[in-house]
Parts: structure tokens; sequence; C-alpha cells
């Protein structure tokens, strides 16, 4: 019988695009609800999946007030209108980010006011300063887990005394100079969309210690009649807002709170393995010359499970088509922000907006800014497939 040895197989390159799975803990309470129907936040009097998943949010993220919803967007919305904005307020938000923010701005009938973002994927401190005049709230979103100078943001917005709002769809287990992003603006949003950290298809969180703020978001949230009574430690505010609030219906179900709740525990180790994969990807890439990847600020410690970097050189728009489709010949997908046809992170496709504005520093970055995924459960050999593949595109179109 031959004993010859086999030769490894190459690692292949992996699906980026595949969920963080279930954990099994999840599954028992799934059944349960599934068998008992009982699916809805408000039909038990205590103990419910949802009010038991807020519990324990609120104590990760060690704030007051945790309000679970629908999407990150209801929880934008919601925290919009929880701070009784006027109609047609203007609210500052960064000139890259996802679609849904400006959105939900619009919906809470506001006017999203455009900041130009720099080739670091952070907002331009200058022009921020420039549009606070005028301004009625500051929505910071971490787009892609890159955090803005939080302090001078901070500074900035107090001395007008402007609320800030954070998006942190993107930075659950983000540090800002020790403290976790979510919790340094008036109100922190969190997304459990299926990419995100945190796997349940949809869902969303709203966080905050202003005990006025979550009674609004409570009550407009869909705790109509006596079911805000099931949110603890708000009982003066809801008796004094029942009633007089629109019931917007953007709660979250209880299948979506199980799903959830397993995983809390699990954010510290996905936030080590994310920090992990990121950073040894970062570094190869580093390695060329037509790369890029920002580095995190001194401040910043990132909890990322993407990866986005800069094209050096590149300076036609058709070179960067051409080394995204050297990548993917070679199985890696990745996109440049502004080609990708109708991407919803370029604030040009944003047409419910009207007229885009002219923010020629933002354009000018999404034209070349290129965005892998990198899923905290990959190898570091699925790592190496990914990174040889990005290397060998780049190199393909520098040579050619």
């Amino acid at each position: 019988m031959s004993t010859a040895t086999l030769a490894p197989q190459p690692t292949r390159t992996p699906d980026v695009h595949q969920a963080e799975p279930i954990p099994e803990a999840a599954r028992a309470e799934i059944e349960r609800l599934l068998a008992s129907g009982d699916l809805f936040r408000y039909t038990a009097p205590e103990g419910a999946p949802v009010a038991l998943l807020e519990a324990e949010f609120a104590a990760h993220m060690g704030v007051r007030y945790a309000l679970a919803v629908s999407s990150c967007s209801a929880a934008l919305f919601l925290a919009l209108k929880a701070l009784d904005l006027p109609r047609g307020a203007r609210v500052v938000i960064p000139a890259f980010t996802f679609a849904a923010v400006p959105s939900a701005v619009v919906h809470a009938d506001c006017e999203p006011v455009l900041v130009e973002v720099g080739r670091d994927l952070r907002i331009d401190l200058d022009d921020f300063r420039a549009k606070l005049d005028g301004a009625d709230a500051v929505l910071i979103s971490h787009m892609r887990g890159h955090t803005s100078d939080m302090d001078a943001i901070m500074i900035e917005a107090e001395a007008r005394g402007l609320p800030v709002v954070e998006d942190a769809a993107h930075s659950l287990g983000t540090l800002w100079a020790g403290r976790k992003i979510g919790t340094i603006g008036r109100i922190g949003c969190f997304s459990f969309q299926s990419y995100k950290l945190v796997n349940a298809g949809e869902g969303g969180m709203f966080i905050t210690d202003d005990p006025e703020l979550a009674a609004r978001a409570v009550i407009m949230s869909g705790a109509y009649e006596h079911n805000w009574k099931k949110h603890p430690g708000l009982q003066t505010g809801f008796m004094r807002w029942q009633n007089r609030l629109p019931l917007y219906n953007m709660r979250m179900q209880n299948l979506s709170a199980a799903v959830i709740r397993p995983q809390i525990p699990e954010i510290a180790a996905r936030v080590a393995a994310g920090r992990a994969n990121h950073d040894h990807v970062a570094e190869r890439l580093n390695a060329s010359p037509w790369i890029e990847v920002p580095p995190a600020l001194p401040q910043e410690e990132r909890a990322p499970d993407s990866l986005q970097f800069n094209l050096n050189g590149f300076d036609t728009d058709d070179e960067a088509r051409a080394f995204q489709d050297a990548a993917l010949r070679r199985g890696v997908s990745v996109q440049v922000f502004g080609l990708s046809k109708d991407n919803a992170r370029a604030f040009w496709n944003w047409q419910f907006l009207g007229t885009p504005p002219d923010l020629p520093k933002t354009r000018a970055m999404l034209m070349r800014a290129c965005d892998v995924r990198l899923p905290t459960r990959l190898t570091r050999a699925e790592l190496d497939v990914i990174a040889d593949g990005l290397l060998a595109a780049v190199d393909e179109i520098r040579r050619a």
C-alpha cells in the first residue's frame, strides 16, 4: 500500500458575505417561542426576551437605558424625534455614510447638512465647524468603524448647545480614549443587521443616560396604552408623554432578541478577532506603494469587521475599475465606493435629497477608496488569500 503523502490543498477564497452563525444557545429559546407563539414583546407581564436583551445591552454598554427596535435606522429616527427637533431642523452628518442615515434625517422631517470627509475616512473638522452655524443637531456616523475626532466634535457641538447622536452601526466594541463609542453623545444607535458584529438579520438599539429622551423614545417606538410600565425606571416621564406623542411602531420582536442575547457575551472575542484580522491584512497591503490603509487615531481602539484602503497613483477611473476586475478574477470581491454602480454610500446617489452639494474632498476620496469585508470568523490562511489577491491585482494594473 502506498504511503505517499498527499500535497496540501490550497486555501480557497472565503465567502466574505456569509453572516456570523447564530449560537447554538439561541436555538432552545427560539423553539420555545415558536411553540408558544409568544413573539410580541409586550405579551408577557415581565421577563420577555426583548426586555432581557435591553437590560443586558445597557449593562454591557454601561448606560442607564436601552431600547430595542426594528433597525438602526429606526433608532436614528427615534433619536431625532426624541430630541424634539423642529420641523426642518438642520442636522449635520458626514457625507461618507450609508444612505439610511440621511434617510432617517428626512424621515424625521429634518434637513441633512453634509460635511466633507477626507482620505482618512473621517470628517473634515474645518468644514464641520463651518457648517455648525445654523445647525440644530449633529449626527456622527462612525462609518465602517472609522471614528472621527470625538473630542473635537463634542467641544464644538457643546460650545453651541447642539445635541450629538452617534450612529454606531459599524462600531459596536470600539473605544475612544477608553470610552465606548455610542456613549459619548446624548444618544447612541446600533445595528444588528446580518453584516454587523452581532447578527439578528435585522434589529437595532437606542441607548442613552437621559431619562427624558428614553421615555419619549419608548413611547414613540410603540409602547401604547400602558405597555410603558414594562420599561423600568421611567414612570414619571411616561405619564407626562403618554398620548401626547405619535406611535411609530418600531418595536423589536422576541425572536430577534432570542437570536441576539447569546451573542452579547461573544462581543469581546469578536472584537479581538476582527482587530487582529484587520491589522494583519492592513500590514500586508501597506507594503505596496499603490495601497494605503488609513491608520487608527491615537485615541481609537477599533472593532473592525471590514477593511478600507485608498488606491495611490491610479489616475483614471478606468484603472481603478480594472483593479476591481483583476481582484474579482482572483476571487476577491472589492468595491471602489464611488465606482460601484448605485452605491448607497456615494452621496451623489442620494437623489431623494435633490441636487447633490459640491463636496470635492469626499468625491475624490470615494473615487479611490476601496472596501473589503473581513468577517471575524476568517482564518489567517483565508486572510492571506484575500491579501494575496489584492496585491496581485494592484501589481497587474500598475505593470500594464
